[in-house]
Formats: structure tokens, sequence, C-alpha cells
């Protein structure tokens, strides 16, 4: 038994079984996982993956008892090399980050600036994905740092810390009657179609709160990931905008106009979040500070060793 075979297994359910992407994330031929895998059920003389001709369809009993094996080792495995990188310099490094598209566009940009000058050594990665793929990056350890909305808050292997409160605007094209309307109402939005973010992402959640609360159904025409993507579709003609403010804030199209909208939805917390338990290098540390300044190193290490949730109120500011 070897790690390489370990990953494989990991991998292989990650992948949904697919060995064409498995040899593409691990680096090596579907030919070679597949052999790994006839020695590992040799060795232990049992299948570990249902099969179908030469399909794999998934884990066997064995199967999936060795996939947490193999996640605990390669778990522990993770933490010693992460224990001897922390010990043999803490100014070069990777710096793995899971994040939206939002906040990778509009929000994380002046804060990688400044940690790029303290520390020109460190790679930065960004990963964008929905808050519930960021959540999972952080858990199978393939992010340092997760970035996302309050969906990081509801894990108790996860410590977050916020960062700051946004709200959301409006996006109509120039000519449209309601650059005209001072105090927009729900009421009125609803009269319109609307162009949003899908479920579980960029604060969706508040936007639908807002109309139920109010027994209204809005008729949201189209929901995408991004805000670009939205402002695409509202420069079409398909409907109003509903996106994060920082977003409309960085809207330097003519053909469309941002209007408040603070006073219809509540406002939303952007967390920065680490996985419990981890060794973590001391320039993440460093990102999370200058993120929130107004966290101390003492109070986010004592929240990841006892869980304790008291801290700091985020920011409330505009990026």
């Amino acid at each position: 038994m070897n790690f390489q075979q370990l990953r494989i297994i990991r991998e292989a359910e990650r992948c949904r079984f697919n060995l064409t992407e498995v040899a593409k994330v691990l680096y090596t031929s579907q030919s070679g996982i597949s052999r790994h895998i006839r020695e590992l059920e040799e060795e232990l003389g049992v299948e570990l993956f249902i099969r179908h001709g030469k399909r794999f369809l998934g884990l066997t009993e064995p199967g999936k008892e060795m996939l947490t094996i193999a996640r605990r080792i390669l778990n522990d495995a993770d933490k010693a090399q992460r224990l001897a990188e922390h010990f043999t310099g803490q100014h070069q490094g990777v710096l793995t980050i899971a994040t939206t598209h939002t906040q990778a566009c509009y929000s994380l940009p002046r804060v990688i600036k400044v940690f790029r000058e303290i520390y020109p050594e460190i790679r930065l990665v960004l990963n964008q994905g929905s808050p519930g793929e960021i959540m999972k990056m952080l858990l199978n350890g393939e992010a340092d740092l997760g970035i996302a909305s309050e969906m990081l808050t509801q894990n108790s292997n996860i410590a977050a810390f916020p960062w700051f409160v946004w709200h959301h605007s409006l996006l109509v094209p120039a000519k449209h009657e309601l650059v005209w309307r001072p105090d927009i109402t729900l009421e009125q939005l609803a009269k319109y179609p609307l162009v949003t973010y899908r479920y579980g992402i960029a604060g969706r959640s508040q936007i639908d709160k807002a109309f139920n609360s109010a027994q209204l159904n809005p008729d949201i025409v189209l929901s995408a990931q991004d805000s670009d993507v939205v402002k695409t579709y509202v420069k079409l003609g398909l409907g109003i905008g509903i996106v994060a403010e920082t977003a409309s804030q960085h809207n330097h199209d003519p053909d469309l106009v941002t209007l408040k909208a603070r006073h219809l939805f509540s406002p939303n917390t952007v967390w920065m979040a680490v996985k419990q338990g981890q060794l973590q290098r001391d320039y993440l540390w460093e990102f999370i500070l200058l993120c929130n300044p107004d966290l101390s190193l003492d109070e986010i290490k004592n929240s990841i060793v006892t869980g304790n949730k008291n801290i700091p109120a985020c920011l409330d500011f505009e990026i």
C-alpha cells in the first residue's frame, strides 16, 4: 500500500469514478490508475470498486471503509508536510484561496496587492466557486482560506472570521423609468422581470426573504453565478438586475445605471474561513489581518482552538 493508491481512492470518489479525470488530477495515465487499483485490491484481498465491464460505478462496502482510512492518512500526511514547511521558511510557499467570482474580482485585489508587497515570494492561487464548493475545498484540504457567505459559519470543522458587510443594489438600463423614481419599493420592483444570482450565491437568500416577507412573488427570469453575467443580460433588456454593490460600483457601462437598494434587502456578511485544527503558516494569518484589521492574531488562533465565536464584528465599508 502506498500514498498514490490512497490518493487514487480519494480522487476517484471526488471525480465520480471517472478514471480519465482521476488520471488528469494526479498527472498520470489511466492505465497506471487501473494498475494501482488492481495491485491494491490484490494486496488487500477484496474488491474496492463496483464495476460494470471496464467502467467504475462506485465503492463497495470495503471500498467505503478504505476511503475513510485514505482520507485520514492523507490528511495526517498533509499536516506533517505543513509542519515541515512551517519551520523551514515563512516567506516562501503557496497560499490557495477559494472564493466567489465577486470577491475575486472586486474585494480581493487591494488586499492581494498589499500582501504581495509584504510577501513577494508567496505564490497565490485563486479557486472560484459557490459557497458550497468553497466549503468542500476547505474540508478536503484543497484550499488554505475560504472567502464567501454565511454558509462558512455553519460547519463545526471550519473556523470563520467576519470580513465586511455588503448590500445589494439595482442595475437598470439608462433610459428605464425607475431611474427617475426615488425610494423604489419592493412592490414596484416585483412588477418587473428580474435578473439576479442563483440560489446559494451572493446573498440570494436575503433577496428571496425580502420578497417572501412582503408576500410578493417576483418574476426572476434569469439566475446566474456572477455579477458580470447579470450585467450582460440587464443590458440586453431581460430585466432589472439585483447585484452586489461592490460589483455595481465598478460598472463603467454608460448604458447601465446603478440604483440604491439598501432599504429593500437586509445586509450580507463576507466571511473568511480556515479548517479547524490545521497547522497554518504565518502569512495566512497576515492575509486575514490585512482583510480585517479589527481582528487580532490571538483571537483568531483562540477561535480555531476553542471554537470561540466571540470575535469582533465585521467591517462595514464599501470595497
